[in-house]
């Protein structure tokens, strides 16, 4: 076992230990209760059974060590936070407590509605119109930050063009062309999708551009040749 990995065992273990009963007011579990904001992409749940606290973070319920009554230890996030209102928007956040000066209130993670959804739930839920544009504004607001990466995108694409799923693959392949307008390999996938769709019009249109992009990708211009022969086919039988 590495080093950090039993230090933070044995610090979760012996904060365990200390964690306290305390009784949470029903104010304090309905202010409280509800969806935070971790970054752009990702959110905490906060949640209560009776008396016990939860947060449910990236698909994975945690129950953190009550610290007090008003300051937790979550060690899948290694941090000690709480719960602070704004003075002026009056709005809930998450702060995290500085190791340096737990006296410093900081608003990290703001309270969201309910039903706030980031741009990977949406995707999750098949609401793909509202995936892409979500995950273009966070692009928009800073390239470097890799929401989400171009392989990801093709992989699920490709595995439900497998399922048989080919109105969903075609969605999913669309978002790839919207984020990554200048990689061939979105329009050679999409391709594909409307291939395995029967739609062979829209097919022979993205392997063409495939092709055009790269040169190198003969597979693309040989589908592309085989697919504007069949349709002159077709045309010249009419």
């Amino acid at each position: 076992m590495k080093r950090n990995t039993l230090f933070l065992l044995l610090t979760v273990i012996l904060l365990s230990a200390c964690s306290k009963n305390v009784k949470f007011s029903p104010e304090f579990k309905a202010q409280t209760t509800g969806r935070y904001l971790y970054h752009d992409n990702d959110v905490i749940d906060v949640f209560y059974k009776d008396n016990t606290i939860y947060f449910n973070w990236r698909e994975g319920v945690i129950k953190p060590v009550v610290m007090d009554s008003n300051e937790f230890f979550v060690s899948d996030l290694y941090a000690k936070l709480r719960f602070v209102k704004h003075p002026e928007t009056e709005v809930f956040y998450l702060s995290e407590i500085s190791k340096d000066n737990e006296d410093l209130i900081t608003y990290d993670f703001i309270k969201v509605a309910d039903d706030y959804k980031t741009p990977r739930m949406h995707l999750k839920d098949k609401e793909y119109k509202q995936a892409v544009e979500g995950f273009l504004a966070i692009k928009k607001k800073d390239s470097t930050i890799d929401v989400v990466n171009e392989g990801e995108i093709n992989q699920l694409g490709y595995r439900l063009i497998n399922d048989k799923k080919y109105d969903d693959a075609i969605e999913v392949l669309k978002m790839n062309v919207a984020m990554f307008p200048e990689s061939s390999n979105v329009y050679d996938s999409l391709g594909e999708a409307y291939l395995s769709a029967g739609d062979s019009a829209q097919a022979y249109k993205n392997y063409k551009i495939a092709f055009e992009m790269n040169p190198r990708n003969t597979r693309a211009q040989n589908i592309a040749e085989t697919l504007i022969k069949y349709q002159d086919s077709l045309q010249t039988k009419d």
